[in-house]
């Protein structure tokens, strides 16, 4: 290291590192209502917990896709420590009244959750092939790209199932080959493959199990939240012009990896 970049180094303080003057400048209400920085808050950290699992589960696939078990494991981990903190973090939430939000709610115009781009992005990495989701973003946009990008590369499903060909089970030619813009669909030979999986109850088991795991968090964040939306507003429309409460009580129980659930038990 010359003598430049070692005194830069030294100057480097908490503060600079983390980029803290940037971090807590970007809360900044549209109301004078006390409330308003909780959700402004509580959102920004959604987004950063999101962009890490995007970060994480990048990784995940990469270990899946070389066989490498022990680094799976511990990425998986991570992920499932990450969601499950991302649904403790309602209880935040959940302190804010129907009345308070009203306090603030006429100031977030036409935003709307339903345009987080990194939740959206999140859900086509772990499998979901929903067009309709790519309406909240301008054709050609960067949000969109990225959505789009992640719908036509391998899901995460997807690099499990490559996973376990690479641990020496029999995965049917046309699911490690299929075309991953199309929504999964297992046939009797990849269920074959899962509940025999199931039954080794090895390490390749143990991988399920985390993925279950992130599947099961992620619908309890889903109904967290649809619970919270109910409780602020009701069955009136969300804003953005979203549907509410109506729309995320259709969704929070649909899970992300449905085959790894029918073979349960089997």
């Amino acid at each position: 290291m010359n003598g430049s970049a070692l005194a830069q180094e030294t100057r480097l303080t908490y503060s600079s590192y983390l980029e803290l003057d940037r971090l807590l400048d970007v809360q900044r209400p549209r109301s004078r209502d006390h409330d308003e920085m909780m959700f402004i808050v509580v959102h920004q950290v959604y987004e950063l917990w999101f962009k890490l699992l995007l970060h994480e589960l990048g990784r995940l696939q990469e270990h899946l896709e070389a066989g490498d078990s022990g680094p799976a494991l511990h990425t998986l981990r991570r992920c499932v420590a990450v969601l499950q903190v991302a649904v403790d973090q309602m209880d935040v939430m959940d302190t804010l009244t129907p009345a308070q939000f009203a306090g603030f709610r006429g100031c977030l115009g036409s935003a709307s959750g339903a345009q987080s781009a990194q939740f959206r992005e999140l859900e086509a990495v772990l499998g979901l092939r929903d067009r309709t989701a790519l309406e909240h973003y301008e054709e050609g946009g960067a949000e969109r790209l990225r959505i789009e990008a992640a719908m036509g590369r391998r899901s995460v499903l997807d690099s499990f199932l490559h996973y376990l060909s690479l641990q020496g089970y029999p995965m049917p030619a046309e699911a490690l080959h299929r075309d991953p813009v199309l929504p999964f669909e297992a046939g009797r030979a990849v269920r074959e493959v899962l509940v025999q999986v199931n039954r080794d109850d090895m390490v390749p088991a143990q991988v399920g199990e985390g993925l279950l795991d992130l599947d099961r968090l992620l619908q309890e964040w889903r109904y967290r939240h649809t619970k919270m939306v109910q409780r602020m507003i009701g069955a009136r429309r969300g804003t953005g012009g979203s549907s509410g409460a109506a729309h995320l009580a259709t969704t929070w129980a649909t899970p992300t990896f449905p085959v790894l659930w029918e073979v349960r038990g089997a």
